[in-house]
């Protein structure tokens, strides 16, 4: 989070202690500008009670925060549009210092409000029904812009601060594991941002290396499985990732998983919406105890497919009931500011072109 001014330093974000604060902060500063104490509490106004300026940590001496000032920069998100709709669901479009786009989207609901947060600047994987994957694939985003995510939204005025986040916006978060695993520690840790693991849910297409490093961490993240079909024939034609990671082999994964795994199941009318289909996704969803999420498919990321009616989901959903399967069906949050599940895209207006996976240089798994 935190930069050399004149010299941007690789962020160091994850100190297990003080969350990237302490060594880099006392080593810079000097031990006896900042000590220990003093360092914690910086890290404190980096996550717990964010600021805009090192001016505003007035618990610590003027002379301390003069000294940070002169030594430091905090990056930050811009916000430079935002988007209300009916539902009180909320998008947020984040400019980067390299002047890539993003979007967040803010979902209140009764006492939880959760934040889809994005992991990438597009997407590489061009789902078929996906808005974002039709933008192309720019780059990774850093630790800080993921975590910075939240950070700035509880900046704003009121502030808005999650009960939950999910990893559903724009991106593969476990194709960016390198920046995704510190920034889980960000959102979890209580030094950092204090959300419970079992309110945090990584997302995924199914890229094997990410689900392993994922359930090799102590914490109970959820772990979300895009899987939109129950057979690989049906999935190579909808998700062309799926030829590297045949739909087998993420099941196999996802039953290795100890812990909540819900499939993400994109309704698509007469494509993958019929009852040998419920019976087979019940198949699959017994195979590793997977909660079901029926998703209605929503304009901006269709192509050419048809939603399947509300009448046939709802007996498409009763199917898997009547399987011993629990499910649900999504409702529909902020459709009418494309922010709903599928929407996410940003418009290229003077933006770099987009670039295949392998040349970010960053994108990788675990």
């Amino acid at each position: 989070m935190l930069a050399r001014r004149h010299q941007r330093l690789q962020p160091r974000f994850v100190d297990r202690q003080l969350l990237g604060a302490g060594g880099q902060l006392r080593a810079l500063v000097g031990d006896r500008s900042l000590e220990s104490g003093g360092a914690r509490q910086v890290a404190r106004r980096l996550w717990q009670a964010p600021v805009r300026s090192f001016a505003e940590i007035t618990e610590l001496p003027a002379a301390i925060r003069d000294a940070l000032e002169q030594s430091f920069e905090l990056p930050s998100l811009t916000i430079t549009a935002q988007q209300l709709s009916a539902d009180g669901t909320r998008k947020f479009l984040f400019r980067l210092a390299d002047g890539e786009a993003i979007e967040t989207v803010s979902i209140p609901d009764a006492d939880r409000l959760t934040l889809c947060i994005s992991s990438q600047a597009g997407c590489a994987l061009k789902c078929a029904f996906c808005a974002t994957g039709k933008m192309g694939f720019t780059r990774n985003l850093q630790a800080y812009e993921i975590a910075g995510q939240v950070r700035e939204l509880a900046l704003l005025d009121p502030p808005l601060k999650p009960t939950n986040i999910v990893f559903m916006g724009m991106g593969e978060p476990l194709m960016n594991w390198r920046s995704v695993d510190p920034a889980l520690t960000i959102l979890n840790d209580p030094a950092g941002l204090g959300i419970g693991a079992r309110h945090i849910t990584v997302s995924t297409v199914g890229i094997l290396p990410g689900i392993v490093a994922l359930s090799e961490r102590p914490e109970q993240f959820r772990l979300a499985i895009s899987v939109h079909a129950p057979t690989d024939e049906l999935r190579h034609g909808l998700m062309p990732i799926n030829t590297k990671y045949p739909l087998a082999e993420v099941i196999e994964a996802a039953k290795s998983f100890d812990r909540r795994v819900t499939f993400e199941y994109v309704m698509l009318g007469d494509v993958n919406d019929r009852p040998e289909d419920a019976a087979e996704l019940a198949r699959l969803a017994h195979e590793c105890k997977a909660f079901v999420n029926l998703i209605p498919l929503h304009p901006g990321g269709a192509g050419d497919f048809t939603p399947t009616t509300a009448d046939a989901i709802r007996r498409f959903a009763a199917s898997l009931r009547r399987s011993g399967v629990s499910v649900a069906i999504r409702k529909s949050r902020g459709k009418d500011i494309a922010a709903a599940c599928g929407q996410l895209r940003v418009e290229r207006h003077g933006r770099r072109r987009p670039v295949a996976a392998q040349h970010d240089g960053g994108i990788e798994v675990a």
